[in-house]
């Protein structure tokens, strides 16, 4: 069996080795649940590769947003080069879904013009899966989605050796089968060409051609090959090909679908017709007869996947194939779920079928799609939990629900590497909160250090960094109504010194590494509520564990219930890290983290400056740009080249920016 090879420059230290032994105990023992409680800081992405290494057993990792999603593949691949790890985005997870809007007329079909890359990257996933016995894949939530049966996936494969007997035309007809396309003059991903008696095939799930050789009826050569030169890579004495698509079937083997496709059709447009929506009606007849022509003709059509149950021998409301159904078709029971920031992706995972739901009924009840596609959908969360055999929560705010249903497995790592401790709280009265922390945040500018001020609203956080300003302090606010792509800039402008202070409300929480943040001031923080409960004050709180001088001010008039635990469990910790620091004599270190290279903003002129190819491939402007004053022609350029751009941005994981370029289409295409 292929074993986990872990690398690193480290070795696990703290409490780490406590953890990494506690839980790896307890998933030999046959629990099925436990919990890892870890600080921030605390290298919790470590002990989870310790722990897939020493389990030498596969594992899916799951995040509950694509940006950390991809943070964290990033750092599995670099813990394990040598072993098959993956990345899973689902459709719904950057694609725009089909949707109709009723009170504006408005269809927006599923947005798929650059999903080449997204479908390398989840077709790589379930390749290896199935392939593989050393697979990590790194996936957001959407991989509860259903994506087709994997074992109809598993039986379209083309297994070719050195001196099998097999025709040119049989390996034609079974790569049109397996959902190639044949390009003789554009070869990419997903296609192949012929010449003479070679074969080149561009794997959908790979960045290396396949080059066959034939010799009349038989195989006598095979290699991979760099697709752009043409170089040869390596010679192979066997390969097994897999389909160019997740949804398959075998259309010979099931020609009743088509005729129980049809029966429901017309079931549904007779009972259009009684309600008297004679126009869905007639719209829901004419795609999907359209639909059933593609699917004979050439096998596959867009939005095939809301079939799927039909050609996986589904019944109405049976539970839908995800990625979960191809770890146990490989695997068995002996594969481990890793949950990331658990506190928010269990949620996460129980909201998701509801939405769906909501959006296809819409769809169901205009004429767009038949009934069927209720069932082409997220798993429900009774659904989720039967499909894996055991998970690992990691959070530093685990919840209730997940610490009762692990009981004693609990493990604790609380001890940062760094030696940085908790940071130190101080509750101070409500009623002077502005001049208090105004106070403070000039004391630590005249250090050069750096304050986090949370709100309870947008307005307070505007008003208030206006005050700051006033006072001759640098500072700006972040909340959800500033872009995606300019609150990375903001917040690297803040390490950089351009701010003394950010005003915002919850987006000062997860996923925020501000190593130079001294100070975190939570105003009006007896508010009870979302923004104020324990887990939110924790997590808040925590946003000043980067530096050894971090503290946390608490502006509140009463002790809340939420206020005592918060401040309970943060001392805890504080008085944990400092009692190791002492028997190990730890002096704390500041972290240092490098500050990644900003997308500028600059104002520009003509049309062409807009793109400085130069430079860098990324979009300098995009806020700039004065959609309403665009010609056609020059809305098509410019669409076409922020689409190069968008798909440049996914394939480097970038998934930020490409949503902000894809809003920005979405804009000029509706000017």
């Amino acid at each position: 069996m292929a074993k986990f090879s872990l690398k690193a420059k480290f070795s696990l230290t703290g409490d780490q080795p406590q953890a990494v032994r506690q839980l790896t105990d307890w998933i030999v023992g046959a629990n099925k649940y436990q919990v890892l409680l870890g600080v921030t800081g605390s290298g919790k992405t470590f002990s989870a590769a310790n722990i897939i290494q020493r389990l030498n057993m596969p594992a899916l990792v799951i995040s509950h947003n694509k940006t950390l999603a991809a943070q964290l593949y990033q750092e599995f691949r670099d813990f394990f080069p040598a072993n098959a790890v993956s990345f899973f985005v689902s459709y719904y997870d950057y694609y725009q879904p089909e949707a109709y809007i009723p009170s504006t007329d408005t269809y927006i079909e599923k947005d798929s013009a650059v999903n080449e890359l997204i479908d390398k990257l989840r077709l790589q996933a379930t390749t290896n899966i199935l392939s593989r016995k050393d697979t990590i894949v790194v996936a957001s939530v959407s991989c509860i989605y259903n994506i087709g049966s994997p074992v109809e996936y598993g039986k379209f494969t083309l297994a070719t050796n050195v001196g099998k007997k097999i025709t040119r035309s049989e390996i034609i007809d079974r790569l049109v089968e397996l959902q190639y396309i044949r390009n003789d003059f554009g070869f990419h991903r997903g296609t192949f060409r012929v010449f003479g008696d070679a074969i080149d095939i561009y794997p959908a799930y790979q960045d290396t051609g396949l080059r066959i050789e034939l010799d009349g009826d038989q195989v006598i050569k095979m290699a991979t090959f760099d697709p752009v030169s043409g170089r040869t890579i390596s010679s192979l004495d066997s390969f097994v090909l897999y389909p160019g698509k997740h949804f398959m079937a075998d259309m010979f083997a099931k020609q009743n679908i088509f005729e129980e496709i049809q029966n429901d059709l017309t079931t549904r447009v007779k009972e259009l017709t009684y309600q008297g929506k004679d126009f869905e009606a007639r719209r829901l007849k004419q795609k999907v007869t359209y639909d059933l022509e593609m699917i004979r003709e050439v096998g596959y059509v867009k939005g095939i996947e809301n079939y799927s149950r039909y050609f996986d021998g589904r019944a109405a409301g049976d539970t839908p194939h995800s990625l979960l159904d191809y770890f146990n078709k490989a695997y068995g029971d002996r594969w481990l779920v890793i949950v990331d920031e658990s506190h928010i992706t269990f949620p996460q995972i129980r909201g998701m079928y509801a939405g769906d739901l909501s959006r296809k009924k819409v769809l169901v009840d205009y004429g767009f799609r038949l009934p069927a596609a209720f069932d082409n959908r997220p798993l429900t969360f009774d659904e989720f939990m039967r499909g894996i055999p055991r998970f690992l929560a990691t959070s530093a705010t685990p919840s209730d629900w997940e610490l009762s249903l692990a009981g004693e497995y609990v493990a604790q790592q609380l001890v940062r590497p760094t030696g940085i401790t908790d940071p130190e709280i101080v509750v101070r009265p409500a009623q002077t909160q502005v001049q208090d922390v105004l106070s403070e945040v000039k004391k630590l500018s005249r250090k050069g250090q750096r304050a986090l001020i949370t709100t309870l609203t947008k307005r307070t956080a505007e008003d208030l960094t206006d005050y700051l300003k006033k006072e001759g302090l640098k500072a700006n606010y972040l909340h959800s109504d500033i872009k995606t792509l300019e609150r990375s800039d903001i917040l690297d402008e803040l390490r950089q010194g351009k701010y003394d202070c950010l005003v915002g409300i919850n987006l000062l929480r997860e996923g925020l590494d501000l190593p130079e943040v001294t100070l975190v001031a939570i105003l009006d923080a007896d508010k009870e509520g979302f923004l104020r409960s324990e887990v939110s004050l924790i997590q808040t709180m925590g946003r000043a564990a980067r530096h050894p001088e971090g503290k946390v001010i608490l502006y509140a008039q009463n002790l809340t219930k939420s206020i005592k635990n918060a401040t309970n469990e943060v001392n805890r910790r504080r008085k944990y890290q400092l009692m190791w620091n002492k028997k190990y004599n730890i002096i704390p270190k500041a972290i240092s983290k490098p500050i990644r290279q900003r997308v500028v903003k600059e104002a520009v002129g003509e049309f062409g400056e807009l793109f400085d190819s130069k430079k860098s491939p990324v979009v300098k402007v995009l806020d700039n740009l004065d959609t309403k004053s665009l010609t056609p022609m020059d809305a098509k350029k410019i669409v076409s080249k922020l689409k190069k751009e968008m798909t440049i941005a996914a394939s480097t994981l970038d998934f930020e920016l490409a949503a902000e370029i894809r809003d920005k289409i979405r804009e000029i295409v509706v000017e």
